[in-house]
């Protein structure tokens, strides 16, 4: 099997591609309703970066790179990876995350976190061989809203 040319690069804007990637792409990997506003509000918010995977000019993947300053330094953060169903398996996802992974050490962040579920078994394995270690810690979330 010939592994796709994939094409990873920052959107800039919202486009009517994009959005409709993004209604196929979300409902793959969270029950949380596609929301166009909120993407656009993360496309233009300058400390975060969304990342697009593509195979001959269509969106197949995407990713989030979310990159702040703290007291302690430079803080990564990658969130919401998805690759389409079609076409996983070829390494689209590791490109993504990697290409993440090189913004943020260009950033000056020492390390970059994510979360997964454990029921995403596939993206764990994904995770671990990329050289994640999986941390000793609490993760806690309040509800502020409905």
């Amino acid at each position: 099997m010939v592994t796709p040319r994939v094409i990873i690069e920052e959107a800039s804007t919202l486009t009517d591609e994009l959005a409709a990637s993004f209604v196929a792409l979300l409902p793959q990997l969270s029950s949380t309703p596609p929301d166009l506003e909120l993407l656009k509000a993360v496309i233009d918010a300058e400390e975060s970066a969304l990342l697009v995977a593509c195979i001959e000019g269509r969106i197949v993947g995407m990713c989030t790179l979310v990159t702040f300053p703290i007291p302690s330094g430079i803080r990564c953060w990658i969130e919401d990876v998805v690759v389409d169903t079609e076409v996983r398996g070829h390494g689209i996802g590791a490109e993504l995350v990697n290409a993440a992974i090189a913004r943020a050490k260009a950033a000056g962040a020492r390390s970059v976190d994510l979360t997964s579920r454990p029921s995403r078994l596939d993206a764990n394995r994904l995770y671990e061989r990329l050289g994640f270690q999986q941390r000793e810690t609490n993760v806690y979330r309040y509800l502020v809203g409905d």
